[in-house]
């Protein structure tokens, strides 16, 4: 996710997919990422897909 610093905590990309007009299922599956630091786009996408 363009914008996201890395690592960044669990609120971040969803505040970013928020911003950038997502679809709520991105939203909800990014709010399911668990709680901690996010390392990277590969853990973001493995929430989503």
């Amino acid at each position: 996710m363009a914008g996201a610093d890395r690592p960044a905590d669990k609120q971040q990309p969803v505040d970013l997919a928020e911003k950038n007009g997502a679809d709520q299922d991105v939203i909800d599956a990014l709010g399911d990422l668990p709680d901690g630091q996010v390392s990277g786009p590969d853990q973001v996408q493995k929430a989503v897909f």
